[in-house]
């Protein structure tokens, strides 16, 4: 399934929120570069939490995502990859805009392919194990930042942000 996004700016997002404390726009950290075929994508966001064990995300990306981003806490994990190609591949074909994982993916020739944004710590190339565990569309703190299930979520070329409500019509 692919559909063209409205053109926005997390910058402008940013200009526009930046005296907001009331937490309702968040930006996460600058330390998820893009790994998918899509540079910029946004929202209505998804959970899953999970540490090392990927069946959770599995089963989300296999499932129809309505152009939802799926936001996956990995506990920043370094020792496995929790998205790769097959699930890349899923997430595109199921309407899944994007993945922003808090952890690793690999794959990466076929994450550039594949119709989906994907965010990601770092590549690892081991799989991880899988043992059933995890959460899915519960709150989730990425790098610090809440992160909530029908939260909004943009990332393009600067930076990714979260916001309780659409940022745009």
């Amino acid at each position: 399934m692919t559909h063209s996004l409205p053109a926005f700016s997390t910058c402008d997002f940013c200009d526009a929120h930046k005296g907001d404390d009331s937490g309702a726009f968040r930006v996460l950290p600058p330390v998820f570069p893009s790994y998918g075929g899509r540079a910029a994508f946004c929202g209505p966001v998804s959970t899953v939490k999970c540490f090392e064990d990927n069946t959770l995300v599995k089963a989300a990306v296999d499932s129809p995502g309505h152009g939802r981003v799926l936001v996956v806490d990995g506990g920043a994990s370094l020792r496995r990859a929790l998205v790769g190609g097959n699930l890349a591949a899923a997430a595109a074909r199921n309407g899944w805009a994007g993945v922003v994982v808090d952890g690793c993916v690999r794959d990466l020739a076929e994450l550039q392919t594949s119709a989906v944004g994907i965010r990601a710590l770092a590549l690892m190339p081991l799989p991880t194990e899988k043992r059933n565990e995890g959460q899915r569309d519960g709150v989730v703190h990425i790098q610090g930042v809440r992160v909530a299930p029908g939260d909004w979520l943009y990332a393009d070329a600067d930076g990714i942000v979260v916001s309780t409500s659409p940022l745009m019509p």
